[in-house]
Formats: C-alpha cells, sequence, structure tokens
C-alpha cells in the first residue's frame, strides 16, 4: 500500500519527506511527485492519477493557495481528480498562502531550525497568532530570517522541530496532517475490499 503526495514545488517535498515518516504506519510506502509550479500540476494532474496503474495507492494532492480563493481553488483541483477517475482515494490540501504558513504557526521549529534567538516568543502576538492570515509568509520569515531563508534548505533546517500534536497556529498545516490520517484510513478501506 502506498501513498502519493502530488505537489506543486520541491520545498514541500522537503518538509513532507521530514514529517511524514513520523505520521505513517511503517508498512506504508510513501512517494513524493513534483511538480514545476502550480501551473504545471493542475495540467499535469489529471494525466499522471488517470495513469497511475498501482493498486492500492492513495493520492494526497498539495498546492499553495497564493492569492487565489481557496474554496474555489479546491473545487478546480477536485474537477480535475474527478475527471481522472480517481476522486474516491484522493485528498485535496491547500496550504493558506504558502508552504512557509505552516512554518510561522510553530516559531519554536523556526527558531530552532533557522538557529535566530527569541522568535519563539512572538507566537502569541497578533501577527503570528493566526499564520493562515499572513499573505506572503515566505517574505516574513525571510524577514525573520535576516534575508537568509531559501525555500528548500529552509524546509529541511525547520521540519524536524515542527510539532505535529495539532498545536501549530497555521490551521491550513493541521488539515494538512488531518488529510495524511484520512489517506491512511482510506488506504484501510481499500485494503478490507481486497
Amino acid at each position: 500500500m502506498k501513498i502519493v503526495f502530488m505537489l506543486e514545488e520541491p520545498s514541500a517535498k522537503s518538509m513532507l519527506q521530514v514529517i511524514v515518516p513520523k505520521l505513517i504506519p511503517e508498512h506504508l510506502q510513501v512517494q513524493y511527485v513534483s511538480f514545476d509550479g502550480k501551473t504545471n500540476l493542475e495540467k499535469e494532474l489529471e494525466r499522471k492519477l488517470r495513469w497511475w496503474l498501482e493498486p492500492d495507492t492513495c493520492f494526497i494532492i498539495m498546492r499553495d493557495q497564493d492569492l487565489e480563493d481557496c474554496r474555489v481553488l479546491k473545487d478546480r483541483l477536485l474537477k480535475i481528480v474527478e475527471k481522472s477517475g480517481k476522486v474516491n482515494v484522493s485528498v485535496i490540501r491547500i496550504a493558506c498562502h504558502e508552504l512557509e504558513t505552516f512554518f510561522l504557526g510553530d516559531l519554536a521549529a523556526v527558531e530552532r531550525g533557522l538557529a535566530i534567538s527569541g522568535v519563539a516568543r512572538k507566537q502569541n502576538t497578533q501577527k503570528y497568532r493566526n499564520p493562515d492570515n499572513i499573505e506572503k509568509p515566505s517574505d516574513e520569515i525571510k524577514r525573520i530570517a535576516k534575508g537568509c531563508y531559501s525555500k528548500i534548505q529552509g524546509a529541511k533546517q525547520i521540519s524536524p522541530y515542527l510539532k505535529l500534536d495539532g498545536s501549530n497556529r497555521s490551521t491550513s498545516f493541521n488539515q494538512l496532517i488531518r488529510g495524511i490520517y484520512k489517506a491512511i484510513a482510506k488506504l484501510g478501506d481499500i485494503s478490507e475490499c481486497n
């Protein structure tokens, strides 16, 4: 049995490779498919899903919201998944607004991962209480890191310290974690049918 992540960009893969093994049972296989941006993801997703022939596979499609309406974006992705015929074995998750929102939801992880002291204590300030409202979280992380931040390397440094217990202030991060558990449950349902 396998979970396949369909991802907009490689930095999401860098984060997931760290957190997913902490969440899934050892017997499950995991594969990451990174696309070349959101346009490429939406263009190629239906074909990739339709022609995925491995049985007992569940898909998690993850894309940044950026400045789009979250519901409109999710509906558009759902229509693509429906066309592929894989809607029953797929979970869609949107990062509000970017992947870095997940990091801003756990400033203690940012402090430890980027070795910047004093950042964690800002978590309860108005700005960081609900990081899903920050429109350009990648710019905010760069500001916190005084310009020393790159998406892939930053994801690798911060991800080992992210709390996975629902305490992250990013609702979209917590939804991603629930989506991973939902995919695991779907795989359990598939195996019971075989």
